[in-house]
């Protein structure tokens, strides 16, 4: 965190490099996009991959969308198969560290201001849930 007088920089470099270390990613490959272009992932009934591993990487990563929330589709979107996940699942889940790592030198910044817009945008791709195909975020004018 970089803090001067009506600015902060809020970044969490050392963090990050501490997560890339404890999941053994600290050499995984650069990627400028957390979820892959068409990426599918399935609901399987049994998964091949450690739940609780799985599980302590995807709350890491919930924990990240708080200052990066350009991960927070992808996150949501493998939060779906924290009960069952498999290798693709994992493979998901580690190309948003990738990305986290790409991003990591990059941060929030905040500058004091009386004069406050707040703009929200919200990207929905029911397609890619491939279990329960339902728009589950959106515009409400256009989901009736």
């Amino acid at each position: 965190m970089i803090q001067k007088e009506g600015k902060i920089c809020i970044s969490q470099s050392s963090y990050v490099k501490d997560i890339l270390e404890k999941f053994k990613m600290e050499s995984c490959n650069l990627v400028s996009t957390p979820v892959e272009n068409r990426e599918k992932l399935r609901n399987n009934k049994v998964g091949n991959i450690n739940p609780t591993y799985f599980k302590s990487l995807v709350e890491i990563l919930g924990y990240f969308t708080c200052i990066k929330p350009n991960i927070l589709y992808g996150v949501r979107f493998i939060r779906r198969y924290i009960e069952t996940p498999d290798q693709s699942h994992l493979h998901a889940t580690k190309r948003i560290l990738c990305y986290i790592k790409w991003m990591m030198n990059k941060g929030m910044f905040y500058t004091s201001s009386k004069n406050l817009n707040l703009v929200g945008y919200l990207v929905s791709d029911w397609e890619r849930d491939l279990y329960e195909r339902k728009i589950k975020y959106g515009h409400p004018r256009r989901n009736r």
